[in-house]
């Protein structure tokens, strides 16, 4: 009796190491989940937008976002979502950024990294190649509307022309 009990409990030590050292990955289909994940990370949750299709996080903090496809939205700029995104997730920071763009000054600039280092401060710095940006952690409390490439170059092709856009279109 005493020897069968000494057994499993050796085995349940054993699987929960296991459980501890290989963690498993993790996949979701909902767009609040990446929000609770980026959030657990001492992210904002609005880093992606509404749309995700999609995530999976591997044992290595390797992110991969499915968006579906491609699409535009804004912060203080406007940015440009690949169908998926891709970077290494640590506490604090997305790093080696691939499948995001930021326009600067009429040029679009891949995003490297965007790390929030001090959340007190109330700013979080994207890496864009050349320079860093600080911006305001309020502007990513909320994940944004994505819309597709094609129904943005409309609108901007419509307001060039001097049209109002209505709202809702």
């Amino acid at each position: 009796m005493f020897q069968t009990s000494l057994t499993t409990m050796s085995l349940l030590s054993l699987l929960f190491l296991l459980l501890l050292l290989f963690p498993l990955s993790t996949t979701s289909s909902s767009s609040s989940s990446i929000q609770d994940l980026l959030q657990s990370q001492g992210l904002p949750g609005g880093l992606f937008p509404k749309n995700v299709k999609s995530y999976n996080l591997d044992q290595n903090g390797r992110l991969e976002v499915n968006l579906g496809e491609p699409c535009f939205a804004k912060y203080d700029t406007r940015v440009y979502f690949d169908s998926v995104v891709r970077a290494n997730l640590s506490y604090g920071g997305l790093m080696g950024l691939e499948g995001l763009t930021q326009e600067e000054l009429f040029l679009w600039l891949p995003v490297k990294g965007i790390v929030v280092s001090d959340p007190s401060s109330g700013l979080i710095l994207f890496d864009i190649g050349v320079a860093h940006k600080q911006l305001s952690l309020s502007l990513f409390e909320d994940p944004p509307s994505c819309k597709p490439q094609g129904v943005l170059l409309e609108k901007v092709a419509v307001k060039e022309m001097g049209f109002q856009m209505r709202e809702g279109i």
